[in-house]
């Protein structure tokens, strides 16, 4: 009995060996898909868009949904958030970025995120000197009666710009009205809506925005330094209301510039979709 018992032991551990060298996958605990996200995962995604609750900026903030654009951008795919494939792109940045590749963009996922976009942002946030700017024409801005000192953009950044705005106007899928390879005086997108800040003028607009907080009216502002360009991309201009930014990003111009604005030097601010910063 115990030679039966020792015999059927060992065929045990034989079967159980075999498994493991034919099924290398089954030695690290993974399926036979590689462990990828499933459909399971992609669930979660398209809750969690919606309902996780962060905190940016000293704001509580529900879901992810308004930064899809700019994920699908970091995470190199056009899939929806919803999907499979995007959790696995998602898997895919996060084992690249040291973190679980669950393809779940939970909070800490999130945040890690917002870091690599916060990271990219301008460091230096030294006032220009009067040398360092030029007065744009009113034909590029979104307020036709803007006052001339309100118009000082930073040369590299103007010039920057205005290569910017040519490609999107070359771009027959923007739709953009234009006239010899300039915005027409009736188009509204992608036109400057505020570039140069003076700290005396950013304390002025903190105070009369107390509740702007942290996320709002910086008191150390990249505008400062003329290489902050707030754009038109739709809604209404600088509205940081869920509901408008919604529908910022959106629009056709929004997304193009988060698909073409690194190659004219400009890197976003993530919380606000008009929000542009030149950074070489």
């Amino acid at each position: 009995m115990k030679q039966l018992s020792f015999y059927l032991a060992v065929l045990f551990l034989v079967a159980v060996t075999s498994a493991i060298l034919l099924d290398p996958l089954a030695s690290r605990g993974q399926s036979k898909n590689g462990g990828q996200p499933g459909a399971d995962t992609a669930k979660r995604n398209a809750l969690l868009s919606n309902s996780l609750t962060w905190t940016f900026g000293g704001k509580q903030q529900h879901g992810w949904y308004l930064y899809t654009p700019l994920i699908r951008q970091l995470i190199n795919t056009k899939q929806d958030s919803a999907t499979v494939p995007f959790a696995r792109a998602v898997a895919r940045w996060q084992a690249k970025s040291a973190l679980k590749p669950s393809g779940v963009i939970d909070e800490e996922t999130l945040y890690a995120m917002i870091k690599t976009w916060q990271d990219a942002r301008l460091k230096d946030r030294t006032v220009a000197s009067p040398d360092q700017l030029l007065t744009a024409p009113l034909s590029d801005f979104y307020d036709p009666t803007r006052a001339e000192e309100f118009r000082q953009v930073e040369r590299r950044t103007y010039a920057a710009y205005k290569r910017m705005v040519a490609a999107a106007v070359a771009d027959s899928s923007l739709g953009l009205a234009h006239q010899r390879g300039e915005l027409a005086s009736g188009e509204k997108y992608l036109k400057i809506i505020s570039a140069f800040r003076s700290p005396q003028y950013q304390e002025k607009l903190r105070r009369e925005a107390p509740n702007s907080g942290s996320a709002g009216l910086a008191v150390n502002s990249p505008h400062f330094t003329g290489r902050a360009l707030d754009v038109y991309v739709g809604g209404e201009p600088v509205d940081t209301r869920d509901s408008n930014r919604a529908l910022q990003v959106q629009t056709r111009v929004y997304q193009w510039l988060v698909r073409n604005a690194e190659r004219f030097g400009f890197r976003p601010y993530c919380y606000e979709p008009w929000h542009w910063e030149y950074v070489k």
